[in-house]
Parts: C-alpha cells; structure tokens; sequence
C-alpha cells in the first residue's frame, strides 16, 4: 500500500493481532503435543466409538487441556493418565500467562504513548526538534526544556527495557496520526544534538546523558531487530533547510556557537545515530521526523472532525499555546511586578500573548 492513512490503518492491526494468534498457535501446538504423545504411546482408551483415531486422542487432549473435563473419552494406563494430569497443569499455567502477559504488554504501551503525547503540544506534528527549542524557550532560559529531557531520558529506557523483553511492542503504532515511538525517539535525539552543539550563554551537560540513553535505545533496537545500520537515501537536513532551521532558533534568541562550523559539527553527532533510527524506520514502514517543518501545520490536539463547526479559529489556539517571540517584537511593553509575598507577576501587551 501507498504511505498514508490506510496503510497505517491496516498495520496498526499487525500488533494486536500477532499476540492474539501468537497465544492461539500456542496453545494449538500444545494441544497437538500432547495428543501425539498419547498416539505415539497407542495409550488405550474409554471411549464412544468402537475405534479410536488420532481424532480421539487430539478430543481428549483439548478437552484437558482448557480442563473441560467432560469424561467421555478417558485414559486406562497410568503413563496415559500422567500425561492427561500433566496436560491439565500445563493448560492452568498458559491460562496465567495469559492472564499476566497481556495486561503488562498494553501497560507497557500505554506508558510510552504518554510520553508521545505529551510531545504533541510541545514539539508540533508530526515532533521537530526545531519547534521543541522554539516552544520551550524563554527569555534565554531553558530549565523547563532541560527537566523535560531528563523525563526523556528515563521514557528511553524504558523504552529499551520493554521493548527487548517484549519485542511484539515495536509493532504496536501510535493511536495518533503522526506520531510513532521511533519518530519521538528521533526527535529527542535531535534536539540533544542541537543543544550538543551549543548556544550562546546555554551549558546543558545534562543533556549529554539523555543523548547516551536514546542512541543506547535506538543501537540495542537496530541490532536486536537485526537491521543492519544504513545512510538514508534522502538527507534530513540538507543545506537549505539547517539554513530554514538557523533563521527560525535566531528569530526566538537561540544563537548557534561558532556559526561558521555549526552545521559540520552537527552533521558528525547525526552520524552517530541516524543509520540505526533510518534501518529501524524502513523495517517498521514509520516515518522519520523532519528536522524543520516545510510549512506550518496545525498540532492534532488543534484538529478534530468537528473543527469546520467550531467557533475558534487555529491561529487562536496556537496564540494560546505556543508564545512565539514576534509578540515582544511587535509589543516591546513588559512590566513587572512584585507582590508583597515575593511573587513575580509580568505584565505584557493586550495581544494575547503571555
């Protein structure tokens, strides 16, 4: 199928699915196991018919199996009657494993979905390392950005750490559109390459150690899916567009160190993890994220069916939301104020922003 929403509607089918008829073939070879032991055996039976068939054998072993345990058909030797015990035991303990398994699978998923969604709002849809700066960024200070990270940092392994015992969960999409685990991954990755790199009067070591999780993530992944790593076919940030990205960090105050090698430093971090997440996209038919958006898109928490009836407008919401510094540009009124119990209260124009 052709990228787009019905191919993503068909492979968001593949997840679920595999561990419903992965459970289900279970369970069916056990039940054929134990019914060619008995045959294997010829373990004499009590049964309806006059002749007994490997069809009898495979009746019992399903009915002791999900311990039905009608009686009809019955062991007579004590060999027979052990593996008719042993097959009952073995069915209550698949029951628990279901019971276990299943629900630690979509706990599992739904924790990093979380994490995914919460990047929505903050980095655009689909998520761009450049919209994660420009939203976070205040007044030349990025603690939030940098707290945020640290959360990014444990959501990667636990990443790495259900997705190894559980390998069925790098199937699982996103229940969104745009929005995929490896794209989010990416995403952060870019963001600590960015912040790496460096700006002006920000040091964000911290950074480095969210930037070692992700790569260790994005590696173990490649490797364990057996995707070897591999250049792209198509750059993620040619020439034109680090020079789109540039233009757009400066308009928020976010200046690039050393300008003149910026964009050679930046491609040799890239190098160190964009093979891994490029083998684990075309693996896993998921899109990587763009480094910076061709044009402006609306967030999917900005979407909804029912948006051509609603009375808000998109540019009010993204006013509401993103702050964007064109407002101090336009409106260069800000006040401040102390309150008697030492609360700071900044006063700005009447435009909407705050």
């Amino acid at each position: 199928m052709r990228q787009g929403n019905r191919r993503e509607l068909y492979l968001s089918y593949f997840g679920p699915l595999s561990v419903i008829l992965l459970l289900v073939l279970w369970a069916i070879i056990l039940v054929l196991s134990f019914a060619l032991f008995q045959w294997g055996l010829n373990s004499p039976l009590s049964a309806p018919e006059k002749q007994v068939t490997f069809g009898t054998y495979l009746y019992m072993s399903g009915t002791m199996f999900i311990t039905l345990g009608l009686g009809d058909v019955t062991p007579l030797t004590g060999l027979a009657r052990f593996l008719t015990v042993a097959e009952a035991g073995v069915g209550f303990g698949f029951l628990a494993l279901i019971i276990s398994y299943v629900p630690v699978i979509y706990q599992a998923f739904s924790r990093r979905e979380v994490g995914i969604s919460l990047l929505d709002a903050r980095a655009g849809s689909p998520a761009s390392a450049t919209e994660l700066l420009r939203r976070h960024y205040r007044d030349q200070h990025i603690e939030e950005l940098i707290q945020y990270l640290r959360e990014w940092e444990r959501w990667c392994a636990e990443l790495l750490e259900s997705h190894l015992s559980y390998p069925v969960l790098t199937y699982y999409r996103s229940q969104h559109e745009r929005q995929s685990w490896l794209a989010a991954l990416t995403a952060i990755l870019d963001t600590c390459a960015l912040l790496i790199v460096g700006f002006e009067d920000i040091s964000t070591p911290t950074v480095r150690f969210t930037f070692a999780m992700a790569r260790h993530a994005a590696v173990d992944l490649a490797q364990v899916y057996g995707t070897a790593p591999r250049n792209p076919k198509l750059n993620r940030l040619p020439s034109a567009d680090f020079t789109r990205m540039h233009d757009a960090l400066t308009e928020v105050g976010l200046q690039l160190q050393h300008e003149e090698n910026a964009e050679k430093r930046l491609s040799e971090i890239r190098r160190m993890y964009e093979p891994f997440v490029n083998a684990l996209a075309e693996n896993l038919l998921l899109n990587l994220p763009p480094w910076i958006l061709a044009t402006k898109t609306a967030d999917d928490w900005q979407t909804s069916a029912w948006d051509h009836f609603a009375q808000w407008s998109p540019d009010k919401l993204d006013e509401i939301t993103h702050i964007i510094v064109d407002h101090r540009k336009k409106m260069p009124l800000h006040q401040s104020h102390e309150h008697p119990h030492g609360h700071r209260t900044e006063l700005h124009s009447s435009d909407g922003a705050f």
